[in-house]
């Protein structure tokens, strides 16, 4: 989704429902006195405490993906880590609150509001009076200028990613004082609010150079409690001092050090006492539960040599003391480098007691998208049929439920649980019906046992013997890893390996029979199988419904994979064969997702405050280029309509915000009917922290406060409540 807050937001996703050629939407959730939007599935786990228990000084060492690109957000090879620069450092007119609605941030506005709406919106920003750049300049409508010049898009030499509000904008002056500043819309902006979020100062925005150069590498003028002091590319980190020229309460912190660590890496080095809070997946954070327990009989095997039995041991002591010298030394050396590892492990569990899981739900959600630009899922009646196949709760379970997070399926591609325009609309599209989804088919022109080309048969029987290879050896693949796949901020695929966006399972989905067992267990070799029509693979003019699932291979992608083989067994029911392929994690969304390459795929979309705004390029109806090619915009399942990109014209232009949340609840019901993307879960959030570490961990929605993170003092506790506990928030 990670990132939110500031920085380039993302978006969210496409479009309409047909039967018998009429648009039919059913009533919208939330229509009665009840308000839809409910409350966030999970409250932050940031183990809060008053800055009065809170140690002056310290360095936090903390994990990021990379050293970013640019430190520019509006940049398309923004990141995460470009974004949590900015959050740090530069001023935000609105940030995130624990519901991931906008708030006026204190720190830079005393007041902000739409004071005329006729003949245009004018919207009067009133600064607070201390907020001054680190050259001691005032912050003002110069900066808030330069910016919108810089990101109107109406100068292409700004190689700027995202232009939205910014063109809507007709004028920018100074008000009554300096501390006033009025910007005049030439149409109305229903997200005003979600401009100048970060806020660059002029010397940045102010000239294409310095807009597309200067702030890469370093930024030297910065408004925020920190500063940037240093970023060492050859060391993979950013370091961040505190802002002397900060006129808000001072950063506890001294500094914060965001260090490149990958996702298998950070649990090593969490014990080595080199980071003191990182994300991690879901077998780190077994690790560190399983570190903080007393040590008994019932507590989980973990770590080398764990799933040796008491036969495998008494096998290896008999071949290191057997007659075969040659077999008896290598065993021998295997013994020793086992012990050395389980010794390691060992001092690393130690380590591992000095912290805690801090967990919440991230505000990105993870969805099964399907390609409708062409075969068999151009068929609006194919989508469906995939989509009532789906059990949702089944999927969030298996995800969330090993972890302690609520495990409820997303009922909306815009918002999600607790966000102003959330409402459930799944119920335009209906739940999971075997019976729907096969007669949705059979509508389509699919049906069993009809006739398959020669090459259809062979390539089938060739995906079958794969497929149980794959199976077979799924197994012994560690079941842990994540390999999300988020499309962030900066409208591009960030290959996160996010703490288990994805099945924390207990990795037995695949295991061979146990010998023995029952009698009558297994079938003596010859048996027939019984007649089972519900077998046969539905065909077409010759050709059988499978569909090509496309997935990434890296080592951190085994949950993602798992997750997809439960769909594939899920399809399967109702008669729709899938292809699974496996791709390079660099090339799964440029070359595949992107461009259309694949009927399914897994990822990711980060939730956004703004969907009027954010969500259109994620559901704009695909058009023709000058060129002759298709312009999706982001709308990579190349589902769209025009109804849907009016109701987001309208929502984004009203200034009436109840009206604007309807518009988007009933684009969103549209979303649904046309199963072009199926949101399944949101995706859980897991940080590893220092116990002492304070006001830092799993934020949830909520943007951080980087000058009330901290370490205790001696003696000092935490606060006592549910956000210190990560409860769910119901």
């Amino acid at each position: 989704m990670s990132q939110h807050g500031v920085g380039p937001r993302a978006v969210t996703r496409s479009v309409a429902f047909l039967t018998a050629g009429v648009l039919a939407v059913p009533a919208l959730a939330g229509c009665g006195s009840e308000d839809p939007a409910g409350k966030p599935l999970a409250a932050p786990d940031i183990q809060p405490a008053g800055r009065d228990r809170i140690a002056d000084g310290g360095t936090l060492r903390w994990a990021v993906d990379s050293v970013p690109d640019t430190l520019n957000t509006f940049q398309s090879d923004a990141d995460a880590t470009t974004t949590r620069v900015a959050q740090a450092v530069l001023p935000s007119m609105f940030r995130m609150n624990a519901s991931g609605r906008p708030e006026r941030n204190p720190a830079y506005l005393e007041s902000a509001e739409v004071v005329e709406t006729e003949p245009k919106q004018v919207v009067l920003y009133k600064l607070n009076q201390q907020a001054v750049w680190s050259d001691g300049r005032e912050i003002g409508a110069a900066d808030f200028a330069a910016q919108w010049r810089a990101l109107s898009g109406k100068d292409t030499a700004y190689w700027t990613a995202r232009n939205a509000g910014y063109d809507r904008i007709q004028k920018i002056e100074r008000g009554d004082s300096a501390l006033e500043v009025k910007v005049t819309f030439s149409r109305p902006y229903a997200d005003w609010r979600s401009l100048f979020s970060p806020l660059y100062p002029k010397d940045v925005m102010g000239s294409p150079d310095s807009f597309n150069d200067g702030a890469r590498k370093k930024l030297k003028v910065t408004a925020g409690p920190f500063s940037v002091k240093e970023v060492d590319r050859e060391d993979d980190e950013i370091t961040l001092a505190r802002n002397p020229r900060w006129w808000g309460k001072p950063a506890k912190l001294s500094e914060i050090v965001l260090r490149t660590v990958p996702r298998d890496k950070r649990a090593a080095e969490l014990a080595a006492g080199t980071l003191d809070v990182a994300e991690i997946d879901p077998s780190a954070a077994r690790r560190i539960t399983v570190a903080a327990r007393p040590r008994s009989s019932s507590s989980p095997l973990m770590g080398p040599g764990a799933d040796r039995s008491a036969a495998d041991a008494l096998r290896s002591w008999a071949v290191a003391n057997g007659t075969d010298e040659d077999a008896a030394d290598e065993e021998t050396v295997a013994r020793k480098k086992l012990r050395k590892a389980v010794t390691k492990y060992t001092r690393q569990q130690q380590a591992l007691r000095g912290f805690e899981v801090r967990k919440s739900l991230e505000p990105a959600y993870t969805q099964l998208a399907l390609n409708g630009a062409e075969g068999p899922l151009a068929d609006e009646r194919v989508r469906r049929a995939v989509a009532r196949a789906l059990d949702r709760k089944e999927l969030a379970e298996a995800v969330l439920k090993p972890l302690g997070l609520p495990a409820v399926p997303v009922g909306s591609h815009l918002a999600l649980s607790g966000q102003a325009a959330y409402a459930d609309n799944s119920g335009a599209l209906g739940g999971q019906d075997t019976k729907e989804a096969q007669a949705l088919l059979a509508d389509a022109g699919w049906v069993r046992g009809g006739p398959v080309k020669e090459q259809e048969k062979k390539k089938e029987g060739e995906k079958a013997a794969g497929a149980e290879g794959e199976k077979a050896g799924s197994a012994k693949e560690e079941p842990d890893d994540d390999g999300t796949y988020v499309v962030g901020e900066d409208n591009k695929a960030h290959g996160r390996q996010d703490p288990a966006d994805h099945l924390a399972h207990d990795g037995k989905q695949y295991q061979q029979p146990a010998q023995g067992g029952a009698p009558g267990a297994y079938a003596p070799k010859g048996t027939a199988a019984p007649a089972n029509r519900e077998a046969v693979p539905l065909a077409k003019n010759g050709k059988a419904l499978t569909l090509r699932f496309v997935l990434p291979s890296g080592p951190g992608s085994q949950t993602l994979r798992t997750v997809a083989d439960r769909i594939s067994r899920m399809l399967e029911r109702v008669g729709i064969g899938t292809d699974i392929s496996k791709v390079s994690d660099e090339s799964y969304f440029k070359d595949h997702i992107a461009s259309g390459q694949y009927d399914l795929a897994l990822y990711s979309w980060p939730a956004t405050a703004f969907p009027a705004t954010d969500a259109r390029p994620v559901y704009a109806k695909p058009v023709p280029a000058a060129d002759g090619s298709l312009n999706v915009e982001q709308n990579y399942t190349r589902v769209g309509t025009d109804q849907v990109d009016q109701l987001f014209d309208e929502a984004v232009s009203t200034l009436d915000e109840g009206e604007s949340r309807s518009l988007i609840r009933k684009a969103d019901s549209r979303i649904w009917a046309a199963a072009g993307s199926i949101p399944l879960f949101q995706r859980p959030q897991l940080i590893a922290a220092r116990k002492n570490l304070v006001n830092t961990g799993a934020f949830g929605f909520g943007t951080p406060v980087y000058e009330d993170m901290g370490f205790l003092r001696k003696g000092a506790k935490p606060a006592a409540g549910p956000s210190a506990k990560g409860s769910a928030a119901r």
